[in-house]
């Protein structure tokens, strides 16, 4: 089935897969050749993607996203988001400080607005060093 992976900046990753794990609102969903058609509201999390029904865990490729709207039609799966970042591309130590400095902000937060920017920030940034740290125990050298 055909996976295409949208962002704001353009396409993340548009290929043929076996099956894709997708965090929706109302749960993970895993997503097989024939699925169901569906539409749906995804939820910042981990997408994860097996490129061929015998793929063992260390050839799984997997993708930080933010919220947005999943469609799945036939054999061709769209996930449109905000953002997406491939496990390969997030510097942990990158993403650690930033996670630190967004905490920070949580915690001096003086208003609901400034609460909620930070929340988000925080939770964006965990789901970057859990894809991070998935990629990295699954493609040791």
């Amino acid at each position: 089935m055909q996976l295409q992976l949208v962002t704001l900046s353009g396409s993340k990753f548009d290929e043929d897969v076996y099956e894709v794990i997708i965090p929706t609102i109302d749960g993970e969903i895993g997503v097989f050749p024939g699925h169901e058609p569906l539409v749906t509201l995804a939820k910042g999390g981990v997408i994860q993607v097996r490129h061929k029904r015998t793929d063992p865990l260390d050839k799984l490729e997997y993708f930080a996203i933010s919220g947005g709207v999943v469609e799945i039609n036939g054999d061709h799966v769209k996930v449109l988001v905000d953002e997406a970042d491939h496990g390969q591309d997030i510097i942990e130590a990158e993403t650690q400080a930033a996670l630190d400095r967004a905490i920070k902000q949580r915690d001096e937060a003086t208003d609901q607005v400034e609460l909620e920017k930070a929340h988000q920030l925080v939770d964006r940034h965990m789901v970057r060093l859990k894809v991070a740290d998935l990629h990295r125990r699954h493609h040791r050298s």
